[in-house]
């Protein structure tokens, strides 16, 4: 079996490293950040096969950051969660995440869970849906976060305008509220504010030479007029 990369953000030391040890010990190679910030740096540059995001987290609510990954991307996500309350679980899935796990957390159960999602995934999106679409005539890499054109040159976006356009491109067509961008690319560096999401469209309709290809959807926000698909 091919070793699967997981990326837990969980602030618990003592169980980080005893999560670590097992995971370890069948097949999985973990990396661990502590705060959600770190997170999004850390899965925006190298490879993951599974998110473990813990809902209680310093910087910021975990469900939040579930759905700032998944208005970029498809990679599967268990949320690890110290609430019984069926409405917190529920939350969970409605804001992205493909299953939970209760804490304190056996990792036999976080194994198993991390399996299901990933094969599921695999299943609806193929292996690639994670990391490469085609928009139109554009190919989007979400690892190198390089976009090129049909002759294989490439588009120069800045990291907020590249975030922006995978967003739009992740949701195939789907209408995508400007609420929703503005928290896809408020990581630090990206637009704080419904204008700047305006401007940034604009912009990348420039460098895509298209005005068609990302779509106004009036008093909503944005979709992709062209067509997606997975590479």
């Amino acid at each position: 079996m091919n070793e699967i990369n997981i990326l837990m953000v969980e602030d618990d030391p003592e169980f980080t490293r005893y999560v670590i040890t097992y995971l370890g010990k069948n097949g999985f190679k973990v990396e661990t950040v502590a705060n959600g910030a770190d997170m999004l740096q850390v899965f925006e540059n190298e490879k993951c096969d599974c998110l473990v995001i813990d809902l209680t987290l310093p910087d910021e609510d975990g469900i939040s950051l579930v759905r700032k990954v998944r208005a970029r991307s498809a990679v599967p996500i268990v949320v690890l969660t110290g609430s019984e309350s069926v409405d917190d679980k529920l939350s969970c899935l409605e804001a992205g995440a493909d299953d939970y796990v209760s804490k304190p957390a056996d990792p036999r159960e976080l194994i198993a869970r991390i399996h299901v999602v990933i094969n599921r995934v695999r299943e609806n999106h193929g292996p690639s849906r994670n990391d490469m679409l085609k928009l139109g005539p554009v190919t989007l890499d979400r690892l190198r976060r390089i976009a090129t054109d049909k002759s294989g040159q490439v588009i120069k976006f800045t990291p907020a305008e590249f975030i922006l356009v995978w967003a739009l491109a992740q949701s195939d067509g789907k209408v995508r509220t400007r609420d929703e961008l503005v928290v896809a690319v408020s990581t630090g560096e990206g637009p704080i504010s419904f204008r700047a999401v305006d401007v940034l469209v604009s912009r990348i309709r420039k460098k895509l030479g298209d005005k068609a290809a990302i779509l106004t959807v009036a008093h909503v926000g944005y979709k992709c007029g062209w067509p997606v698909k997975a590479q």
